[in-house]
């Protein structure tokens, strides 16, 4: 093995970050790549992460695991979100330090920030009003994660980075029709509606609230800069804050995404949105000048993006996650 070969651990490589990710990685072709699937390693033990860590070598970390899910699954499952995520969050965190691994990312979300922020969303916005109440438990985990890295960064000068990505979408994504996020959950019903015959598509909220997405490679990508960006640069790039914002730059409404997913799954019948259910926060963009500004930029536009999507849950619909 070369002595420049990093052992890079990438935990949650099975979900659509992670398996994102570890091609990206692969694609460079010079790391060993280091994964465990869920049978094999229960992130939310404690006593198994640190056993898994002192047994590899591990130069990197890369923290895509995560309970997620989409304004129905938050409501139904608050207890099941706060604590998984923070117990991930926490054994990793811990277990790299520990380990004297030096070099960590975790991903956020951009639930982070409080419903009333300003337009686009600053990184400076976190902790300056009430989080939305449909995700707060979700978000209050991510936020304790932020804090946890930036901890350690204080007290260990280690150097654990965070990114805020936006809403995220593509291959490998949980489709299930009720609890996934909106593009994946959209997608998988346009599918069942045309495969049943339906004349009809009902779609939660009033289709008005405005939403930011990305292609989960662009994320991938932004990972892998943020992760290898020299310390010092980084450092003077952030200044005094915590973590960088990872966003498109643009957004649309629902009602035009749902445009947008009929036309690709080749829809034909009516949708009505159904005004009775929440919407959420109306309008959530990041702001993401500042890592446009070292250097990264998205490649994938979103219609680009749903088409690859869709191919691939039309490729990989036996086996799906839901």
């Amino acid at each position: 093995m070369q002595k420049s070969q990093l052992r890079i651990f990438i935990a949650g490589h099975e979900g659509m970050v992670g398996s994102s990710l570890r091609q990206a990685l692969k694609n460079q072709g010079s790391n060993l790549i280091l994964t465990a699937s869920k049978s094999d390693l229960d992130l939310t033990d404690q006593s198994k992460v640190h056993t898994f860590f002192k047994e590899n070598k591990i130069d990197q970390v890369y923290i895509a695991a995560a309970r997620v899910g989409g304004i129905n699954a938050n409501l139904t499952y608050p207890a099941d979100f706060i604590y998984e995520n923070l117990s991930i969050q926490s054994n990793l965190i811990h277990a790299s330090h520990m380990a004297n691994v030096d070099k960590l990312l975790l991903l956020g979300s951009s639930c982070i920030y409080p419903v009333e922020s300003s337009i686009p969303i600053s990184e400076d916005s976190l902790l300056a009003g009430k989080l939305e109440q449909t995700n707060e438990p979700y978000a209050i985990a991510k936020i304790a994660g932020i804090k946890m890295c930036q901890s350690y960064n204080i007290q260990y000068s280690r150097d654990y980075r965070c990114i805020m990505p936006t809403n995220l979408y593509g291959p490998h994504d949980n489709f299930h029709p009720q609890n996934s996020h909106v593009i994946p959950s959209l997608l998988h019903r346009f599918h069942q509606a045309i495969k049943n015959k339906d004349s009809l598509v009902t779609v939660w909220g009033s289709g008005q609230p405005r939403r930011e997405f990305l292609f989960v490679d662009d994320l991938a990508q932004a990972c892998i800069f943020v992760m290898n960006v020299d310390k010092e640069r980084y450092l003077d790039s952030l200044k005094k804050l915590s973590h960088i914002n990872v966003g498109s730059g643009d957004d649309i409404s629902i009602a035009e995404l749902v445009n947008l997913v009929s036309d690709i799954t080749g829809y034909t019948g009516e949708v009505s949105f159904d005004g009775s259910k929440p919407d959420g926060v109306y309008r959530k963009l990041l702001d993401s000048s500042l890592i446009q500004s070292m250097g990264w930029k998205k490649t994938v536009d979103i219609e680009i993006g749903l088409r690859e999507t869709y191919e691939w849950f039309l490729n990989n619909y036996k086996n799906i996650r839901q």
